[in-house]
């Protein structure tokens, strides 16, 4: 394990004990697949994985204008991996679909007849992605592992590829990139890593947070004078955070360890699923506000605030009308 340049590189075997280790705030609940296009393999050299991971944070600040790299993680052809942005901040990677989500971003051009991907690289990609998958109790299926191939580049509407999309993360990405190659030649080996199904949580959740402080500090107890927690970061701006226990005006947000936070800087959230094949998504609660997205059928959302029949579900101002939506647990 090695940093510089504001980076970590790990071999897959010790990014599999990292993750295990590592204390998350926020709520997970899908993965990001996609490859990088360019770079692509020639412009690795096996010595430039932090040269190269600077570029494109770089280009992500300066160009896009970004806060920071739009990645959580990048795969390399030689099986290692480096952290990008921070867990506790959204990904910049699929519009509409950052929420709660996870990016890989697999350095390569892997569209039929370019990269041919290393067998290092594979197997790294499929263990990532299983380590992520029993980190978080992620199910392993095309609902929680997304490709961005899937997604329509101007409102986010999942469309599985069918109009405005990228090719991403190829269409040579593990025998293609449609749903059907996904599921028949990619999440088996994610579930083969695995062995058997993801284990959920057997601490249960007594409600969600979302986080509205720019910054929301963890301490060890519940108490303002409390030491904060030095091996994680602090909760981010509209993170959705799990509670777990309710102690003097403080939430406990870790099932295995005293970690909490002060609920005056937190807001409840309800947890719901779309129910409908497309739902549009608007800047304001009613139909006369302008479309600024849609959402597909069994997303996840957290609802924020309701209004005339229509819930809030970003901090950002998306609203969606309430019909649609089913509460789930």
């Amino acid at each position: 394990m090695i940093s510089k340049l504001g980076f970590t590189k790990l071999s897959i075997s010790e990014f599999e004990q990292w993750i295990a280790n590592l204390k998350v705030a926020k709520t997970i609940l899908y993965i990001q697949q996609h490859h990088t296009w360019n770079p692509s393999y020639i412009s690795f050299k096996n010595d430039n994985h932090f040269e190269l991971q600077l570029a494109m944070k770089n280009y992500h600040v300066n160009n896009n204008g970004w806060m920071d790299i739009g990645q959580h993680f990048t795969s390399f052809p030689d099986g290692s991996i480096l952290t990008g942005r921070s867990l506790e901040q959204t990904p910049a990677c699929i519009f509409g679909f950052n929420a709660n989500a996870i990016c890989i971003e697999n350095l390569g051009n892997f569209d039929l007849g370019k990269d041919t991907m290393t067998a290092a690289h594979k197997e790294t990609i499929v263990r990532m992605t299983a380590a992520l998958c029993k980190k978080f109790n992620i199910p392993v299926n095309s609902q929680k592992i997304v490709y961005h191939h899937w997604f329509n580049l101007s409102t986010g509407e999942r469309n599985n590829g069918t109009k405005n999309n990228k090719t991403c993360p190829g269409t040579n990405f593990f025998g293609g990139n449609k749903v059907a190659d996904c599921e028949k030649n990619f999440l088996p080996l994610v579930a083969g890593v695995l062995g058997s199904a993801v284990p959920s949580n057997k601490v249960p959740i007594l409600k969600y947070v979302y986080v509205t402080a720019d910054r929301l500090n963890i301490r060890e107890d519940a108490d303002p004078q409390s030491n904060k927690v030095k091996d994680r970061d602090a909760a981010t701006l509209g993170a959705i955070l799990r509670v777990y226990k309710i102690k003097n005006g403080w939430y406990k947000i870790s099932s295995s360890e005293n970690h909490w936070v002060n609920a005056s800087y937190t807001k409840g959230v309800e947890r719901y699923i779309i129910n409908t094949d497309v739902l549009n998504v608007r800047s304001g609660p009613g139909t006369n506000y302008p479309k600024v997205g849609s959402l597909s059928k069994n997303q996840d959302v957290f609802v924020i605030e309701e209004k005339n029949s229509w819930f809030k579900v970003s901090s950002d101002n998306k609203w969606v009308k309430k019909e649609f939506l089913t509460k789930t647990t």
